[in-house]
């Protein structure tokens, strides 16, 4: 089977595979279920100080990276799946995303630096831009190296339990229920009874409620959606009543 391949641009090739090479996604890439190619983007500049950036159009601060010396990045680096720009412009990450993009034959990132990247080049490659937050980072390696974890974990025959990934965060639309270990009191506080009951059946319920609470209070967005998602035509249903 063909491993799932990631094509990384950047001017900072020292900084992958970082946390990629331990845990889940380093053994994962041991074992060739996955590949890693970085591309130094200041390979592809055409003067003697390798330079990939300028200054903006219009003037402002900051410096923007040039979009001919991005397309040759590209061109060269060859590359396989959609094409992404880390972005605090994107679209933000979604679980949902993630396991498209895990489903496919793998990615080719593109991680931005200074005041961005030349929209010239961004429109005339089709990037996709992704966000994986409402927070500003210093460059797009660290953003590419979040989506990349998240992508790596989903491949098959990397993560031990199956099971474990149906149970997570956002796998229903919903934040994952509280977890409990040993000792059974600490501090002065005790699991919650349920969990220690036997009562499976209890138990599951329990933590449909918790991960269906937590995501009320904490995320009402995801909650909203998601009863969107169940309910389409209530609120045609609430103005035709």
């Amino acid at each position: 089977m063909t491993p799932w391949s990631a094509t990384v641009l950047t001017i900072f090739p020292a900084m992958f595979p970082g946390p990629l090479g331990h845990s889940l996604a380093g053994r994962a890439l041991g074992d060739g279920r996955w590949t890693l190619d970085v591309v130094d983007i200041r390979d592809y500049a055409t003067d003697k100080h390798r330079s990939v950036d300028d200054i903006p159009f219009g003037g402002g601060p900051g410096m923007v990276m040039r979009a001919d010396v991005i397309d040759a990045a590209f061109a060269g680096a060859g590359g396989t799946g959609p094409g992404i720009y880390l972005s605090a412009r994107g679209r933000k990450l979604t679980q949902e995303r993630v396991r498209a993009l895990a489903d496919g034959p793998g990615v080719t990132l593109l991680c931005g630096r200074f005041e961005g990247v030349d929209q010239r080049v961004v429109d005339e490659r089709g990037l996709e831009e992704i966000s994986v937050g409402d927070v500003v980072l210093s460059g797009g390696e660290p953003a590419a190296i979040v989506l990349l974890d998240a992508c790596i974990r989903l491949l098959p025959g990397v993560m031990g339990e199956h099971a474990s990934a149906d149970e997570e965060s956002f796998a229903d639309g919903l934040l994952e229920y509280p977890q409990y270990t040993r000792p059974q009191v600490w501090h002065g506080r005790s699991v919650p009874e349920v969990l220690t009951s036997g009562h499976h059946e209890n138990i599951r319920a329990w933590r449909r409620e918790e991960a269906e609470r937590t995501t009320r209070e904490r995320r009402p967005d995801l909650w909203a959606r998601r009863a969107s998602h169940e309910h389409p035509n209530s609120e045609t249903k609430e103005k035709t009543k």
